[in-house]
C-alpha cells in the first residue's frame, strides 16, 4: 500500500514539474479596427531626392546643353552663306560691282582704229583662263576688224553681286552689245548678252579669272 501510494505521489510530483516548463502561449496581436482595412492598401511614403543625386544629374544636363550649343554654333558658322560677304558687306559688294562693269565694258569693246586698246584692257583687267576665253571670244572681230571697219561696243546695263569670300567673288552680267561697220556698204547690230564672271582680288583690284556663258 505504501509503495502504490508512493508511486501515485511521485506521478503527481512530475505532472506538476511538466505544468511548469511547458510555455505560456504568445500574445495575440490587437485585431486591427475595421475602419484602418476599409481605407485601402497602405502607401509607401517616398522620401526627397538626396540633394547631391540631384546636383548630379543638373550638372548632366548643363554639360550636355553646353555641348549641343558648341556644336550649333559651328554649324552656323559653317553655313556658306553666312560667309558671303555679297550679303553683308555693301562696301564691298558695290566695290565688285563697279570693278565688273568697268572690266566688261573695256575687254568686250572694239574699234578698229585702235585694236591696241583692247589689248591693254585685256591685260589691266584679265587673269588665269579668261584670257583665253577673251581671246577666242574676240577672234572673228579681229580678224575682220580691219576689212570690214568694225566697231564693237559693250555696256553693261545690270549687274548682281552673286558672292564673295575673301579674294573672290561672283557676278551675274547684263549688257547690250552694238556691232557696227563703218566700211562701205556696211550695216550695225544690236544684242543682248547675259554671262557670268569669276573675279579675283590682285594687285590692289578685281581682275576677270573666268568668263562663264552658260554655253554647253
Amino acid at each position: 500500500m505504501s509503495t502504490t501510494r508512493h508511486m501515485v505521489n511521485r506521478q503527481r510530483r512530475l505532472a506538476a514539474v511538466k505544468a511548469r516548463e511547458v510555455p505560456a502561449p504568445a500574445p495575440r496581436a490587437p485585431r486591427p479596427n475595421s475602419r484602418l482595412r476599409r481605407s485601402g492598401p497602405a502607401r509607401t511614403a517616398r522620401g526627397p531626392v538626396p540633394w547631391p543625386l540631384l546636383l548630379a544629374l543638373l550638372a548632366v544636363l548643363a554639360t550636355a546643353f553646353a555641348v549641343f550649343a558648341h556644336h550649333r554654333a559651328d554649324g552656323l558658322r559653317d553655313v556658306p552663306a553666312l560667309r558671303n560677304a555679297a550679303l553683308t558687306d555693301t562696301s564691298r559688294t558695290s566695290e565688285v560691282k563697279g570693278s565688273v562693269g568697268q572690266a566688261v565694258d573695256a575687254v568686250f569693246s572694239y574699234d578698229h582704229n585702235d585694236p591696241g586698246r583692247t589689248e591693254k584692257a585685256a591685260g589691266a583687267h584679265l587673269t588665269g583662263k579668261a584670257v583665253g576665253q577673251h581671246r577666242e571670244m574676240l577672234a572673228q572681230v579681229r580678224a575682220q576688224g580691219e576689212r570690214q571697219k568694225l566697231v564693237l561696243s559693250t555696256t553693261v546695263t545690270h549687274s548682281a553681286v552673286e558672292a564673295i569670300d575673301g579674294d573672290r567673288a561672283r557676278a551675274l552680267v547684263f549688257a547690250d552689245q552694238s556691232n557696227t561697220s563703218t566700211a562701205k556698204g556696211g550695216s550695225a547690230s544690236h544684242a543682248a548678252a547675259m554671262f557670268a564672271v569669276d573675279v579675283v582680288y590682285r594687285g590692289g583690284t578685281w581682275r576677270i579669272a573666268n568668263i562663264d556663258t552658260f554655253s554647253r
